[in-house]
């Protein structure tokens, strides 16, 4: 509930400056993370834009630096620019998003690459494809993986399914669909939150128990993949 998830790319900066506005007075209560874009991936600029970043949050650290999704960018120089950054104190801990198992493979063969943090990657009901490969690979390495899009972008709240057994259990179709995500250890959810109401709907889902049959239904209308599938982004 304390993490804050933001990107250079979103608003062109906005969105970190309205972050900075958020938590001001109140940085060591939150666990912030950004994100630079693989246009900026090369070691000096990445450098460049995680000080730009910290200039706009208004911080002298981020928490969790991730690569925003991989282009043409080699691997070694952007984990150079991590490395130089985490040194430094200007980041705790980096990270990827938008990874596929053989990305993250490649990552760990290269030296250093086994301080991954994490892997941001779309993740919900409907998107279920990472746990065939991808996420197995990285809970037998403790690499967690931060689920975006957990409600696919709000649709999931207008399937009857989750509507059935939301109203079941006393619980919205939020809920449920949060529920889903984060009964998995190793998974953090990071679902969009408009207003405080927003807010204290989402943090209900930690509390809420999804039994065996009520997962079982689920698996029925969502099925798990059975093999292999491109990691999807939208």
């Amino acid at each position: 509930m304390t993490l804050i998830d933001t990107a250079e790319m979103y608003a062109d900066g906005g969105a970190e400056r309205v972050v900075a506005a958020a938590i001001a007075g109140r940085r060591d209560e939150v666990f912030l993370v950004s994100m630079v874009l693989p246009e900026h991936a090369a070691r000096s600029a990445a450098i460049a834009a995680c000080e730009r970043s910290l200039k706009r949050l208004k911080t002298d650290r981020i928490d969790l630096y991730l690569l925003h999704w991989r282009e043409d960018t080699a691997l070694e120089e952007t984990l150079e620019a991590f490395t130089a950054l985490a040194r430094a104190g200007k980041i705790r801990n980096w990270g990827v998003s938008n990874f596929d198992l053989d990305d993250m493979r490649e990552l760990m063969r290269l030296s250093g690459g086994n301080a991954v943090a994490g892997n941001q990657v779309m993740y919900n009901l409907k998107r279920r494809g990472i746990e065939y490969d991808l996420m197995p690979w990285c809970r037998r390495r403790h690499i967690p993986i931060i689920a975006y899009s957990p409600l696919d972008q709000g649709k999931l709240v207008r399937s009857r399914h989750l509507k059935r057994i939301a109203a079941r259990i006393g619980a919205s179709a939020t809920q449920v669909g949060l529920a889903w995500v984060l009964r998995r250890t190793g998974i953090i959810a990071i679902p969009k939150a408009s207003d405080e109401s927003h807010v204290r709907e989402n943090r209900a889902a930690l509390d809420l128990h999804l039994s065996k049959a009520n997962l079982a239904e689920l698996d029925r209308a969502f099925p798990p993949p059975r093999r292999a599938r491109p990691l999807e982004t939208v």
